[in-house]
């Protein structure tokens, strides 16, 4: 975890940024609002906390009008914003009250990670869901973004011949002549030949197109092959964080490929009813990957998307699978929004492309949540 030192009163500093503590916020006055979210160097963590004057700014800082090192912190907020909380909990009133997550449990503060001095070797996470259509690439891209702003160094893997992952970071799969699929299926053939570096800094991409459907019947007759993906991306560890895999929505050769090479799972899951039925054949899956291939193989979080409080479906669905998993939910959620689909058009992350949206939020929650589990090992 990072180091904490304590700095003026109401403030825990991270890294080199302080941040509001939960506490803070309810303990401190309206005098606060205008000095409560600057660090300690006099810079505004949150452009909306006020210059000091007791005026808040109309608008939200990019992230190049922040001093470097510093990020926008969504949980830095003095009030939230009505949007955000409207798709967090039917009740948000409530929500700022007791910091109530939209899971129904306190909602931890997830803080600001600090800097790496050094990379490697990475952890391996498998984007995993049988279904189609439930976030699984939205959510790789997303999440290896916010871990890449964050610093860390990230190697996506577009695993489903469909190549969403790849066409969602403006790559055209049909103009590829070196695929992941090449890269398994290929003797000698180097990762380096096939890496492409995205316009996300510290963010890389193993693209994918249809011929990678072809793996799943040339493997057939190979020798361990549930662990040819293992194999290839061994020389990779060394140089990268985090690898996130985005999975093809099946239970097929390839997905065990995936999770026989992972470290840990996360399952988006849809706030609706049929998603929900399918993960009990995910998690038995899981099991005999554990069982018999990858001992090492954790479900680390069941991540839910595509939320929206305003429904009594969605609010059940994620109650049900609160119930049934219980800590094995994150406690980020992920609400629908518009701008999604507007950033697989655009070919980006939303992190990048609406940098002060809700779903770019969103995702930086997670991605701290994400690391904060990873540093609780």
């Amino acid at each position: 975890m990072p180091v904490r030192g304590q700095g003026p009163a109401g403030f825990e500093a991270v890294g080199s940024v302080a941040v509001r503590t939960f506490a803070a916020h309810q303990s401190s006055g309206p005098q606060a609002a205008g000095t409560a979210h600057q660090s300690m160097d006099g810079h505004h963590v949150n452009a909306m906390a006020g210059d000091g004057s007791g005026a808040p700014h109309n608008h939200f800082a990019d992230y190049d009008e922040l001093p470097e090192g510093h990020f926008y912190d969504p949980d830095a907020e003095y009030e939230p914003d009505p949007e955000y909380a409207a798709t967090l909990a039917p009740d948000a009133a409530r929500q700022r009250r007791e910091r109530v997550g939209p899971t129904g449990r306190p909602l931890p503060y997830f803080p600001i990670p600090g800097p790496l001095t050094d990379h490697g070797p990475a952890k391996i996470i498998a984007m995993c869901n049988q279904k189609g259509g439930v976030g699984k690439t939205t959510s790789t891209i997303n999440l290896g973004a916010a871990l890449a702003e964050y610093g860390r160094r990230v190697l996506l893997v577009d695993f489903d011949p469909q190549g969403a992952l790849s066409v969602g970071l403006g790559v055209n799969p049909m103009e590829l002549d070196l695929t992941v699929y090449n890269l398994l299926m290929e003797r000698g053939m180097s990762a380096d030949e096939v890496l492409l570096k995205t316009a996300v800094p510290n963010m890389d991409l193993l693209p994918s197109n249809i011929d990678l459907s072809a793996a799943e019947v040339q493997l057939v007759s190979e020798v361990a092959r549930e662990s040819t993906l293992q194999r290839a991306l061994k020389p990779l560890l060394p140089d990268y964080d985090y690898i996130v895999i985005d999975c093809q929505p099946s239970l097929g050769l390839l997905t065990v490929n995936a999770l026989t090479a992972a470290h840990k799972v996360i399952v988006p899951l849809e706030c609706e009813f049929f998603a929900l039925r399918g993960v009990a054949l995910l998690t038995e899956t899981i099991e005999k990957v554990q069982e018999r291939l990858n001992p090492e193989l954790e479900l680390d979080g069941i991540l839910a998307t595509m939320y929206d409080s305003r429904t009594v479906h969605s609010r059940e669905v994620l109650a049900r699978v609160v119930e049934a998993f219980d800590d094995h939910v994150y406690h980020t959620v992920i609400g629908r929004t518009v701008r999604f689909p507007e950033t697989t058009v655009a070919g980006e992350p939303i992190t990048t492309y609406a940098s002060n949206s809700v779903g770019a939020a969103a995702y930086r929650q997670l991605a701290r949540e994400v690391l904060a589990r990873c540093h609780a090992e």
